[in-house]
């Protein structure tokens, strides 16, 4: 087989499942992962030949594809703001959401141009927000805590291959022992945590639904910002006085989520769209006395 004709396979064969844009976009990973090959490599050279053994690994992957579980599980890896890292079924797969929370903070950070900082990360997942922010803001000193031992065993390995010291705690802000310990103060504290009501289950689609950790996802309709109301009452006794919280949101609980951190008492919260003009991000600052 030659790859254009493998092109053709993975058409024919995922189109009933996915739009033509996106069967191409894992073509292309697929062949870049497998073959170390680009975009530009095949259109040069479409009759490059695939190996026996090359044929059997992606027939492999295209019938995962076909349940619908996502490529990023299948191939183990995916990239977040430059930068690789490993996932499975114990972490989420990182979004381009999160990315632009992650370069909120760096941008901000870059202009405070602070040296020293210290940074606590609440919800750990495959390390990508942790590990990000070590290796772009220059002699921070970046924790990360997770209820899950699962997900820090991952993003420790992640940050062992991103070169990046990071401090991992397991442990869960609903109820935190280990990193409720009061010398603990922090400049920036940041929480990507679940927001998705389960009244909003039908809106998911079963790529994530089926194979993304719930645990890392979901929140019961009548608390769904449980994880906000903790962790805004955890910065007021943990932030330095001049430190920020910054959060990813749901994107239909924008002026729940601002009202609430407000009422708790920041004075300053900042609600941020992302690209796609949802609601998504927020920042919050000024302890009130």
């Amino acid at each position: 087989m030659v790859l254009v004709d493998l092109k053709i396979k993975m058409n024919s064969f995922l189109s009933v499942v996915f739009e033509k844009e996106e069967v191409e976009s894992f073509f292309y990973l697929l062949v870049d992962f497998r073959l170390n090959l680009n975009k530009m490599d095949f259109l040069l050279n479409p009759n490059v030949v695939v190996s026996e053994e090359d044929e059997v690994f992606f027939e492999s992957v295209i019938q995962k594809l076909k349940t619908e579980q996502p490529i990023q599980y299948i191939l183990g890896e995916t990239e977040f703001y430059g930068l690789q890292f490993k996932v499975n079924e114990n972490t989420l797969i990182p979004r381009p959401e999160t990315e632009e929370l992650v370069d909120w903070i760096i941008q901000d950070l870059l202009i405070a141009k602070n040296e020293g900082l210290t940074i606590l990360d609440i919800g750990t997942g495959s390390g990508c927000i942790p590990i990000s922010l070590a290796k772009n803001v220059t002699g921070a000193q970046v924790t990360t805590v997770d209820i899950s031992e699962a997900a820090i065993e991952v993003a420790q390995g992640n940050a062992k291959q991103n070169g990046v010291d990071i401090g991992f705690i397991n442990d869960s802000i609903l109820e935190p022992k280990i990193v409720n310990d009061s010398k603990n103060v922090f400049d920036v504290i940041v929480s990507n945590p679940p927001y998705v009501r389960n009244l909003e289950k039908q809106e998911i689609k079963k790529n994530v639904l089926d194979y993304e950790p719930h645990l890392a996802l979901f929140v019961e309709d009548e608390d769904a910002l449980i994880f906000y109301k903790k962790i805004t009452e955890y910065a007021l006794s943990h932030l330095k006085k001049d430190g920020v919280l910054y959060f990813e949101i749901n994107q239909y609980l924008g002026k729940e989520t601002v009202e609430l951190i407000e009422n708790l008492g920041f004075e300053t919260v900042e609600l941020r769209k992302d690209m796609a003009g949802n609601d998504r991000m927020v920042k919050a600052y000024g302890i009130k006395e």
